[in-house]
């Protein structure tokens, strides 16, 4: 590989394309970024078509950051791969999530799917798992806190990790050779939903009941189980606290 690499981050102005955009560039690296709305490589990735094309032309490697939980993943996956052919990529690298194998949750479903389109792509391909970014876990606990009570599944534990760590690595895998897939990235702690929730009203200044109630279904056992957990990989270091820290300062 060149010193000197051509890459393409597609999803490159959300919140972590946006990461591992600076930090390739800081690299040396040449980077486009694609996303449905930045110029000059504004392309909707489920429609496909010339724009792709040229986005594509002449790229070493691409990182598969862009994604929707509203759908889509899969033919947006079949358009790029399809062009990363025509155009003679060597390496594509996909950030998926822990657990998309073992929790029967629909966006899991379809990251899983994606995951297969690359490895039988044909191209050399990269695909890093990680635990959920301490953005999500945030999000999530700040909707539940809307109510004067928090309701939250019961005995569901999270392990959420630092979005510039991931973005550190998937860095590095741009950098170098296809390596398939490789050791999954989990955050620093595995806790307690409700215990998250908590440490964010304290961080948040509020003051909420905090309810655990049990559900029901396939999904929400996969939950409960862990499948979604990283444990024997919490190779992250900036925790949650940490970064409700930072946020609030």
């Amino acid at each position: 590989m060149r010193a000197m690499t051509t890459i393409l981050v597609t999803g490159g102005t959300g919140t972590l394309g946006r990461l591992v955009t600076e930090r390739l560039r800081g690299e040396g690296h040449e980077v486009r970024v694609l996303s449905r709305h930045a110029e000059p490589y504004a392309v909707d990735l489920r429609a496909g078509g010339p724009a792709l094309d040229r986005a594509v032309e002449g790229v070493d490697v691409i990182v598969h950051c862009a994604s929707s939980t509203r759908g889509g993943d899969e033919e947006a996956a079949r358009h790029l791969i399809d062009a990363a052919r025509r155009a003679g990529v060597a390496h594509l690298v996909y950030i998926s999530i822990v657990g998309v194998d073992r929790v029967p949750f629909g966006y899991y479903k379809a990251k899983l799917a994606v995951e297969r389109l690359v490895t039988e792509s044909g191209l050399g391909w990269t695909v890093l798992r990680t635990t959920q970014f301490h953005d999500l876990v945030r999000t999530v606990v700040a909707a539940s806190a809307r109510l004067p009570v928090m309701v939250l599944p019961s005995g569901v534990a999270d392990q959420p990790i630092e979005v510039a760590e991931v973005a550190d690595r998937l860095a590095e895998l741009a950098g170098g050779p296809p390596a398939g897939r490789v050791a999954d990235m989990g955050g620093p702690e595995v806790r307690g939903l409700a215990d998250l929730a908590r440490e964010y009203l304290r961080a948040a200044g509020k003051r909420r009941a905090v309810v655990s109630v049990p559900l029901f279904g396939r999904t929400y056992r996969a939950f409960r189980d862990g499948g979604h957990l990283a444990p024997e990989q919490a190779v992250g270091k900036g925790t949650f606290g940490e970064f409700l820290e930072r946020r609030s300062s």
